[in-house]
């Protein structure tokens, strides 16, 4: 192996990113699809500060992608269907499966969008994993 090996520095980032429950907790979220940060903080019952600092850390190792929409911040899973990324994803979905704490947080958020927390989101499972539909518009 050469140094600076261009795939075990991307590996060495993705697990970086991997390394903290909170990350987790987050990345179980962003499985079910784009999301404010609102959904998240909401969620994990953290203060807006602490989680765009793990946002950040996850989109700097590449695994989250964002965009901003007025004053409010979205987030989602990237490169879900690419490389290391699809085969990262599809077992941490099935990992995350195995986890009560896990599914109670999917459980909050699918709750927390039907009563209004963020206005705009919607609970789609699994959805972040998915492969957008073609449209049929003419």
């Amino acid at each position: 192996m050469e140094p600076g090996d261009p795939l075990m520095t991307n590996l060495e980032q993705l697990f970086k990113g991997l390394s903290d429950q909170t990350r987790l907790r987050i990345l179980n979220l962003l499985i079910h699809g784009e999301l404010c940060v609102c959904d998240i903080q909401y969620v994990l019952e953290s203060a807006q500060p602490n989680v765009s600092r793990h946002l950040m850390y996850l989109k700097n190792c590449g695994l989250v992608l964002d965009r901003r929409d007025g004053a409010r911040m979205y987030y989602r899973l990237a490169h879900h269907r690419e490389g290391a990324h699809k085969q990262l994803y599809g077992f941490l979905r099935a990992a995350f499966r195995n986890s009560d704490a896990l599914a109670e947080d999917s459980r909050k958020l699918k709750k927390a969008i039907e009563t209004g927390s963020c206005t705009i989101s919607e609970f789609k499972p699994y959805s972040g994993l998915v492969k957008p539909r073609a449209s049929n518009r003419v």
